[in-house]
Parts: structure tokens; C-alpha cells; sequence
């Protein structure tokens, strides 16, 4: 596969990069198998040490990382300089929390007398990490902060046109003190990833994209044996009530839809309002969408940037293009997006009704799908009704009851009053086509240990 920064404003091909050849994943693995050796038995405090470092050299460098990001995928300035402060944030949570997560854990046994129990996590070893190009840093952070800190070792293989941000972020960990091995990034092919999975010194696979690279690479690790998390698409639904402020609403439900260019796993992709409000609600949106300024995403003031690729802009116009064959209808909002690069029309999506294919559809980009129910009890079985189940949100001046309407929504996150949020000290992951799993916090960091009971039983019970 072809590893290039192309500039998604100008079309512009920046750089390329060869693919790995067979010997430096041959030497990618050993080095991180040899590194486990001697970084499993490394402190907590020496491994803390080396995320405290991560995070200020981030911070110290914060708009020479963040310019890599808006350059090999369009990000606005704003956002990019954001996503280098929440990896920032996760490396100090790691650095700080890792030891009391990991603590050993004594069992509640029926009979002490009997004998002592404990569980203890230790890390498993070699992991791969194969990663999108939508947070380029904030991908990778999520997986190495907690499993470095752990003490397993960590191979990269990143998103193709994100190669200057991977290999950036290889630099930072080894500027970080982190040892030779410790973590490499790979242009490696798919070949070459299953020969990865393959290896017995590697023992696990976390996986963030979409559902069809999901199950190959989830059926390769299956096959082999090894553990994997799955982080796939999502379709949150983003749940209107009556009573809620609309003026609030709306401006979280363009940010929601809109932000990273309408391309995050977690965006309010489906919008549901409740009759009651619905004509006001989608007057109020659509001025909001046409507000959004896109242009030149170095430009502060731009806030609706290119997406990723033109291929990625052709393809979400396939997309809108089939809906509307189906039934929907397509309203493209705001003014005229550049020409050039990789932009793409803002696009509201309404009449989609359940026998249109686009019902179940993750659009990655900023095209709405706004739906009307007929009160709240509709609109918690549209919200359920997907094959997806990331994040989601609830929006009510009653606080408490929007608690209570989340409770029903069928899904890994729920919010509400705000759209489904990333933070480092928050839990990541949801269920259904949206994947397995959970990264960061706690969860996170049990994902690729061995969960190992120690038993000092009395030597005199036989059970």
C-alpha cells in the first residue's frame, strides 16, 4: 500500500514513504520482544516517568505536532492544537493512575481460613496497534499510554496518509526515554499485518477504522489466538426532547455533527427531535450548518475543513446519492464549499425511513441525518434502532430525566446535554457493529493483561 501525505487542500502529494520490507518487521519484532524483556520489570515510577516527558515534549512542541495533523488530514488549527493537548492529557493519566489500576486485587474468599487468593496484571507482551487517520495522535495515545504503562511493548501500523504523524509520535517516545523497541512505528502492508498477528511473540491486536477492516483483522487475530479490542463506526444518535433549550441544542448539534469535518466515530450522526419542536428546531439547525465557514484549514477562521481524502469527498457523494435513490430527500446548506481540495457540501438527510439501506448507514462526513419522532418513547426506539451502538446523547432541561432517557438508549457512551465527548479520565468503546473492547481509564488498561490468581491455600483443605 502506498504510505503519502497528500495535503486534502490542495491535492497536493507532500512526501511518500516505501513500505516496510519483510526483514525490518522481522527486526520491528524482535527489538519489541527483546524491550518487553527488560520493560516489564521496569517501575511504575521509571514508566511514569517517561508519559510525563510524552506530555511535555508534546506541549512544548504544541504547533509544530499540530501543523502535521491539519497538513496530512485537514484538520482546522484549533482542533489540531486540541487533539495534541488530550494525548498530552492521557500520557499524565497514565503516568499518575497506572500503578493504583494495576494494584494487585486480594479475593473475597468464603473462608480465609482457608487459604489466600490474589489476582495479579501483568502485561502480555508485544501488541500491535493498527490506527485511523481522523486523530492521528489521540489514536495512538489511547492505546500505548495505558499498555506502555502496563508494560507490554507496542508495534504501530498506521492509516496511509497519516505516515508523518506516526512517525512523529515514534520520535516523541524515543525523545521520551522510552527504550530502543519500546514502540515502532511500521509502513507495513496487509500482508505483512497478518504475519505480524501471526508471530507468537506478538499477543494482542487494537484496532480503530472501520467495520470491514474490523472483521478482517478481528478473523486474523481470532485464527491466531490473540486478544483483540475492536473500535469501529458509529451512527450516535442525538436525542431532542421537548423541554430542551433550543438555542444550546442546536449549537451542540452542529458542533456534534461537524466537528473534525463530520468525520469522528463518535459524531451525532443521527439527529431526533420530537414533533413538538421538530420545525424549530431544524430552523435553528440549518442556520447554524450555513454559518460554518470552510476554507484553508491553517486559516483560524476556518471551522469546517476538507475531509481527508477527494476519495473519501467521492465516496460520501456515492453515498448521499444512493439515499436519495431510496427515498430520502437531500438539502445541501450554507454557502458553496471550495472547489478545490476535498471538500464536501454540507448535506441535511431527511425522509429516510427504515427500508432505505442509508437508514443503517455511518456517513463520515457532514451530511445530517435528522429524523422526526412522534414523542420521546419514538424517538429512544429510533435511537435503538441501529446496528450501531458507540455514543450517544440526550438533550432536556430536566437533567435527571435525560439521565433516565439515557438508561434506555442502547449504546456504549451516552451524554447528556452534550454530545458524546472524548477525555482521558472517561472510558472509550461500544457494542454491536460499533466493536468490543473499552480503551483508556482503568478498563483500558486490563485489556492486554493477564488477570493471574496467586493462591497460597492451606495446605490441609482439599477444596
Amino acid at each position: 500500500m502506498t504510505y503519502a501525505t497528500i495535503n486534502p487542500y490542495t491535492n497536493e502529494l507532500v512526501k511518500q514513504f516505501p513500505d516496510a520490507t519483510d526483514e525490518e518487521v522481522e527486526q520491528a519484532i524482535a527489538q519489541a520482544d527483546a524491550a518487553f524483556r527488560s520493560w516489564r520489570e521496569s517501575s511504575f515510577a521509571v514508566r511514569a516517568a517517561v508519559m510525563n516527558k510524552a506530555a511535555s515534549l508534546l506541549r512544548g512542541a504544541k504547533n509544530d505536532y499540530a501543523k502535521l495533523l491539519t497538513l496530512e488530514m485537514g484538520k482546522v488549527t484549533a482542533e489540531a492544537e486540541a487533539e495534541v493537548e488530550l494525548s498530552a492529557r492521557i500520557f499524565e493519566y497514565y503516568a499518575k493512575n497506572a500503578e493504583t489500576l494495576l494494584q494487585p486485587e486480594k479475593l473475597p474468599v468464603d473462608d480465609p481460613a482457608k487459604g489466600e487468593f490474589t489476582v495479579v496484571h501483568e502485561p502480555l507482551g508485544v501488541l500491535l496497534a493498527v490506527e485511523p487517520w481522523n486523530f492521528p495522535y489521540y489514536q495512538i495515545a489511547r492505546v500505548i499510554a495505558p499498555q506502555l504503562s502496563a508494560g507490554n511493548t507496542v508495534l504501530l501500523k498506521h492509516a496511509s496518509n497519516v505516515p508523518q504523524s506516526a512517525a512523529a509520535f515514534e520520535r516523541l517516545m524515543r525523545e521520551a526515554g522510552l527504550p530502543a523497541g519500546g514502540f515502532k512505528n511500521l509502513y507495513a502492508t496487509r500482508a505483512q499485518v497478518e504475519r505480524i498477528l501471526n508471530d507468537p511473540r506478538v499477543h494482542g491486536v487494537a484496532f480503530t477504522g472501520g467495520e470491514a477492516a474490523g472483521a478482517v483483522i478481528a478473523a486474523q487475530a481470532a485464527k491466531a489466538l490473540k486478544k483483540s479490542t475492536m473500535e469501529l463506526g458509529g451512527a450516535d444518535a442525538f436525542v431532542v426532547l421537548a423541554d430542551a433549550d433550543l438555542d444550546k441544542t442546536v449549537k451542540w448539534a452542529v458542533f456534534g455533527r461537524h466537528w473534525n469535518g463530520g468525520q469522528v466515530c463518535c459524531s451525532s450522526k443521527r439527529i431526533i427531535v420530537v414533533d413538538e419542536i421538530y420545525d424549530d428546531f431544524m430552523e435553528l439547525y440549518e442556520k447554524g450548518v450555513a454559518a460554518l465557514r470552510a476554507g484553508d484549514p491553517f486559516d483560524p477562521a476556518t471551522t469546517l475543513q476538507p475531509l481527508s481524502s477527494k476519495k473519501a469527498a467521492d465516496d460520501l457523494k456515492g453515498q448521499v446519492r444512493q439515499a436519495v435513490e431510496h427515498g430520502a430527500k437531500a438539502r445541501e446548506v450554507g454557502p458553496k464549499v471550495p472547489s478545490k481540495g476535498a471538500f464536501f457540501q454540507p448535506t441535511i438527510l431527511t425522509a429516510v425511513g427504515p427500508d432505505n439501506p442509508a437508514y443503517r448507514w455511518e456517513f463520515f462526513g457532514p451530511v445530517s441525518m435528522i429524523f422526526r419522532a412522534k414523542d420521546e418513547a419514538d424517538a429512544i426506539r429510533i435511537a435503538n434502532d441501529s446496528s450501531f451502538g458507540l455514543g450517544g446523547s440526550v438533550f432536556t432541561s430536566d437533567v435527571k430525566h435525560g439521565a433516565e432517557v439515557a438508561a434506555k438508549i442502547s449504546t456504549g457512551m451516552v451524554f447528556v446535554n452534550h454530545p458524546t465527548m472524548v477525555k482521558a479520565d472517561i472510558p472509550f468503546g461500544g457494542i454491536r457493529r460499533s466493536g468490543y473492547g473499552r480503551e483508556l481509564t482503568g478498563l483500558g488498561i486490563k485489556e492486554f493483561v493477564n488477570h493471574k490468581v496467586i493462591g497460597i491455600p492451606d495446605i490441609d483443605a482439599a477444596f
